[in-house]
């Protein structure tokens, strides 16, 4: 959790400053290494269900489903903590349940871990049987949002598989808008989990260009640009997690040494960079 109390000064006061996908298979040669990837998905929270000895809950893969490795089973990882909670609420509510479920169901909670721990672990396990994958359960609304902008801008799509990820440009043929940090001027190009987030940063570059825009990307998208793209934009890059997740982060103890608070002040990025996978 202390990657989370690391970003957590960061990453706090952005919302107030600004107005099922399973990873698995193989990957490549990565053009940052796998400490410089998971150090920026963990500034993302998600939200396991375990039992009472800190277990995820999960279910074992039929075999077609559980690709080269023999067995394995999957879990759930919300990005919302509160639709986690209600999951197990409705678990525990149920009529008509037997008394093995009763008993599981009321030891079960919700357990927060950042992002890139999930992707250690699968890293660690690709090569194993019997591995551990996850299946990711994006915010409805965010889904909804997704789906609305890409229908927006002229494409045919009735559903979204993965996790959305919303990114602000100066134009669709442009690069990405940065925010600055007030304290040392450095640039950090924020991929947003929210489209309420990403819809403030571009409310406030809009008057200067009209022709900014809200990229739909996803979370598969933004690992595998990590992955395969050797260029030095990347290290700009910084996942913003949605307003939930960073009022949870604002609950957790404070790491006096955690970075300052970016001031959420567009910057021109003279940069073309590459960008990450379109949905």
């Amino acid at each position: 959790m202390k990657s989370l109390v690391r970003w957590g000064a960061t990453l706090g006061l952005v919302g107030s400053t600004l107005l099922g996908a399973v990873f698995a298979g193989s990957f490549p040669v990565l053009a940052l290494s796998e400490q410089q990837i998971k150090d920026k998905l963990d500034s993302v929270p998600v939200y396991l269900i375990t039992n009472e000895k800190g277990l995820p809950l999960s279910r074992a893969l039929p075999e077609a489903q559980s690709g080269p490795k023999k067995g394995g089973s999957v879990t759930g990882v919300y990005l919302s903590r509160q639709e986690a909670q209600t999951f197990i609420n409705e678990l525990r509510s149920a009529k008509g349940k037997d008394p093995k479920l009763e008993e599981i169901a009321k030891n079960l909670q919700v357990t927060a871990v950042p992002l890139g721990v999930i992707y250690q672990q699968l890293q660690q396990t690709k090569n194993q049987d019997n591995r551990l994958l996850f299946a990711f359960k994006p915010v409805d609304q965010e889904i909804k949002g997704a789906l609305e902008l890409l229908q927006q801008s002229g494409q045919k799509v009735d559903q979204f598989k993965s996790v959305p990820v919303f990114a602000v440009r100066f134009a669709p043929d442009q690069g990405y808008v940065p925010i600055q940090m007030t304290a040392d001027k450095q640039q950090l190009i924020p991929l947003f989990l929210s489209k309420q987030d990403a819809q403030g940063l571009l409310g406030q570059v809009k008057p200067k260009y009209p022709k900014a825009d809200i990229q739909v990307i996803d979370v598969d998208g933004v690992i595998k640009t990590l992955q395969d793209k050797n260029d030095s934009w990347l290290n700009q890059v910084v996942l913003v997690p949605s307003a939930e997740s960073r009022q949870y982060i604002q609950t957790l103890p404070r790491d006096n040494n955690a970075p300052k608070t970016p001031a959420v002040a567009p910057n021109r990025n003279n940069s073309q960079p590459a960008k990450p996978k379109q949905r």
